[in-house]
C-alpha cells in the first residue's frame, strides 16, 4: 500500500505502473473518492464541533425560549451527523478497496512486459548434463527407488497429493536443514513461524488480492473450523494456512516501532506451505512440480528506507540461494521479472530456475522480491530514525532459500544414473547417510 499523498503527487507514475503491471485500477476514480472522503471528514469534524458548542450554549441559555431554540439547532446538527457518518463509512470502505489495489512503482531497470514470456535472463550457471540414455522424470525415478508415492498420495490427500518415503524423506529434510544452516551462517536468525494465521498477515504481505479474502482468486486455504476464545466462546476470527513463511515473518513486528541501530533485521523461517493453486488449473498436473503442500526455507529482511541499500540486500539474499544451487551442483539461470509478471506490490523481482532434465526445461526454484515500504505500511512496521527521531516505515524484502519439491525434482533428474539410481550431492550426504540412492532389492 502506498501513501495517499504520494499517490496524489505521482498520479502519472502510478497510472503508468498500473498499465505496465496489467491492472485495471482507475487512479482518477481513486483520487475522486479520496476527495469525497476528505470532504466528509472535514464536514463531520465541523458538525461535531458545533454539537459540542450547542451543549455549552444550552447551559448558558438565559431563557426557556433561547434554550428551546438552541436544542432545536442541536437536533438539526444531530440529524446531519446521523446522515453523514454512515455515508462516510461507505465512502471510506470504497476508498480502502481502491487503495488496496494500488501497485508499487517498479524499479527503473525492471523490464516492461505483459507475461512470463517477457522476463529477462540475466545469468546462467553450469553445463546442462548429457546422458548416454534417455533421462527419466522424477516420477519414474521416485517409483523405481521407492522414495515417492503419488498414487497413495492422491488416495489420501486428493489431487496433487503425494508421499515422500525412505531416502526421499531424508533427502528433502536434508535440503531443508542444509538451507537453514546456510542461513544461520549468513546471519539470518532461524525461526519456525506459525502456519495457521489470522487474515492481517496475508493482507499485509499482499497474499490477498483485495481488501479481504476472496476464495475465487486468492490461492490461500481458509480453515473452516472455528476456534474458541480463552473464555470458551466461539471465535469469529477467520484463520488461514500460509503459502510461505514470509507472511508470518513479516507480521512478527506488526504494529511496532524498531530502533534503526537494529536494522537490517534478517530472519529465516522454516515452514510447511499450503497453496490452493486455483490460478494454475491444468498446469503441471503430473508429478510434484506444482503441489498443494510442501516445505520451504524462506528469508526475510527488514531494512531502513534506503533504496540503494535494499537493492544490495536483495542481491545478498539471491547470492545465498545461488551459492546453494552451485553447491548442490544444479545448473540454473537467473531471471529478472518483468512488470506484468511481478505482482502488485513488488518494486523489483528476480527468479532462480534450475534445469530439470526429465522435464527438459528450467523450473522455478526460488524468487526474491523487494517491496520497499508497500508491505510495511499495511502491517504498520516502522523504525525511529537515529538522527532525526522521525518514525519511518521499514523496507521489506523476501527470498526463497530453498523449496522442498522442486529441489527434490532437480536433484533426482540431474543426478540420475543409467540404472535408475541417483547420486546424492556431496553436501547432502551427511543427512541422507549414503552416497547413492539405489532401488530396493526384491
Amino acid at each position: 500500500m502506498l501513501d495517499i499523498q504520494f499517490i496524489r503527487s505521482h498520479k502519472e507514475d502510478i497510472a503508468k505502473a498500473i498499465k505496465n503491471k496489467g491492472l485495471t485500477l482507475d487512479v482518477e476514480k481513486l483520487l475522486a473518492k479520496d476527495q469525497e472522503r476528505v470532504a466528509l471528514i472535514q464536514e463531520i469534524e465541523e458538525l461535531k464541533i458545533l454539537k459540542n458548542d450547542i451543549n455549552d450554549l444550552i447551559q448558558q441559555a438565559k431563557t426557556s425560549e433561547e434554550r428551546a431554540e438552541i436544542i432545536a439547532k442541536g437536533k438539526e446538527i444531530k440529524m446531519k451527523l446521523d446522515e453523514r457518518e454512515p455515508l462516510f463509512a461507505a465512502v471510506k470502505n470504497e476508498y480502502a478497496v481502491l487503495m488496496a489495489q494500488v501497485p508499487n512503482i517498479p524499479s527503473e531497470d525492471t523490464p516492461i512486459g505483459a507475461s512470463e514470456a517477457d522476463n529477462v535472463e540475466v545469468f546462467k550457471f553450469g553445463e546442462l548434463p548429457k546422458f548416454a540414455f534417455t533421462p527419466r522424470t522424477h516420477i519414474e525415478l521416485g517409483m523405481m527407488l521407492d522414495i515417492l508415492d503419488l498414487e497413495r498420495g492422491v488416495k489420501v490427500s486428493g489431487y496433487r497429493g503425494y508421499y515422500l518415503k525412505n531416502e526421499g524423506t531424508l533427502l528433502v529434510m536434508g535440503v531443508m536443514l542444509y538451507a537453514l544452516q546456510k542461513m544461520v551462517a549468513a546471519g539470518y536468525a532461524p525461526m519456525i513461524p506459525p502456519t495457521l494465521v489470522k487474515g492481517f498477515p496475508l493482507f499485509g504481505s499482499g497474499y490477498f488480492k483485495g481488501l479481504e479474502y476472496d476464495g475465487n482468486i486468492d490461492e490461500i486455504y481458509q480453515v473452516a473450523t472455528s476456534d474458541k476464545e480463552i473464555d470458551g466462546s466461539i471465535s469469529k476470527e477467520q484463520k488461514f494456512l500460509v503459502g510461505t513463511a514470509e507472511a508470518s515473518l513479516l507480521a512478527y513486528y506488526s504494529g511496532e516501532v524498531l530502533e534503526e541501530k537494529n536494522l537490517p533485521l534478517k530472519l529465516s523461517g522454516f515452514s510447511q506451505c499450503y497453496r490452493s493453486e486455483i490460478g494454475s488449473y491444468g498446469k503441471d498436473t503430473k508429478g510434484i512440480f506444482r503441489v498443494h503442500e510442501f516445505m520451504k526455507v524462506e528469508q526475510v529482511i527488514l531494512a531502513t528506507a534506503d533504496v540503494a541499500q535494499s537493492d544490495k540486500l536483495q542481491e545478498e539474499m539471491l547470492a545465498i540461494s545461488e551459492e546453494m544451487h552451485k553447491e548442490l551442483g544444479l545448473p540454473y539461470r537467473k531471471l529478472q521479472i518483468c512488470t506484468g509478471d511481478m505482482g502488485v506490490g513488488k518494486y523489483k523481482m528476480f527468479d532462480l530456475e534450475a534445469w530439470l532434465p526429465g522435464m527438459n526445461r528450467y523450473g522455478e526454484t526460488g524468487s526474491a522480491s523487494n517491496f520497499l515500504d508497500w508491505q510495511s505500511r499495511r502491517l504498520n512496521v516502522k523504525y525511529k530514525d537515529a538522527k532525526t527521531g522521525e518514525k519511518k516505515y521499514v523496507y521489506m524484502l523476501n527470498n526463497t532459500g530453498l523449496p522442498s519439491p522442486r529441489i527434490f525434482i532437480a536433484i533426482l533428474e540431474n543426478y540420475q544414473q543409467a540404472d535408475g539410481s541417483v547420486v546424492v550431492p556431496e553436501v547432502l550426504r551427511p543427512f541422507v547417510g549414503k552416497d547413492v540412492i539405489e532401488a530396493k532389492k526384491k
